[in-house]
């Protein structure tokens, strides 16, 4: 399978701390590829770095074989890469309509956006009941829909998701994964997820990377990761190790797959 993406040995540093220490993935296209590890692991700031709001001290970041790294983001944007931010960040004061017109100045056939925005609605069917609302009156898992359906409008062929979960109810959480997979089998989209919500990730993913202490730590097949259950206990914090809630992360070797 060829890689869409691939993040080589990459270093970044804020002052004196250095977030993320070598780390090197790849991005098969086509495929569902989640970075997994607790806060503070590194993994927001590689995302950054894939979406060229930081640039890497050190490393390459290549898009099709093309290196990226130093790239401004409206670049980055077109050269097919969209990033859902952690917190969502859609434009409150504007409806929901509005909010998904705003992604269109991103794409080159702009005639398309009624096309575009009917697929986002038949989606989101919460969406379309609420086209004309503010998006600050919708609700957490309504807002996190929003930002992701804005994303599609600028038809990415890298959709970067970070922490699509959070602060979202269980049954929110599932349906929010169920959208994910969904925008890989229709619509063809390669995606790089950022969770802390390790099970419901590896559920969904392909494959799978965890960070700790700003390098990868863990690497292998999603079905494969979820089934260790000495992983499920050292690393992932699952049911079956006794863990609810927030994942439990300790750190006592490098296991290697």
């Amino acid at each position: 399978m060829k890689n869409l993406l691939a993040v080589r040995n990459i270093e970044s540093a804020y002052g004196m701390v250095v977030a993320v220490r070598g780390v090197s993935f790849e991005v098969p296209e086509g495929a569902i590829v989640a970075l997994l590890g607790s806060n503070g692991a590194g993994k927001s700031t590689v995302m950054k770095s894939v979406a060229g709001l930081v640039e890497p001290d050190k490393g390459k970041i290549l898009l099709r074989d093309r290196e990226i790294q130093g790239l401004a983001p409206d670049k980055v944007a077109r050269a097919g890469i969209c990033l859902v931010p952690e917190g969502r960040e859609v434009f409150p004061l504007l409806t929901v309509e509005q909010n998904l017109s705003v992604a269109a100045y991103a794409v080159a056939n702009r005639s398309r956006l009624p096309a575009d925005m009917a697929q986002v609605f038949e989606m989101f069917p919460s969406l379309n009941a609420r086209r004309t609302e503010l998006a600050v009156r919708l609700s957490g898992g309504e807002q996190q829909m929003l930002a992701i359906g804005r994303a599609l409008i600028a038809k990415p062929s890298l959709l970067l998701l970070d922490e699509p979960s959070l602060g979202l109810s269980p049954r929110l959480v599932k349906e929010v994964m169920g959208i994910v997979r969904r925008i890989r089998d229709e619509f063809g989209t390669t995606i790089l997820l950022v969770e802390q919500n390790v099970p419901a990730a590896l559920a969904v993913a392909d494959f799978a990377y965890v960070m700790e202490l700003g390098r990868i730590a863990l690497a292998g097949a999603a079905s494969d990761l979820a089934a260790r259950d000495d992983i499920k206990e050292l690393y992932l914090g699952m049911k079956e190790a006794g863990v609810r809630g927030k994942q439990r992360w300790k750190r006592t070797r490098t296991w290697r797959t």
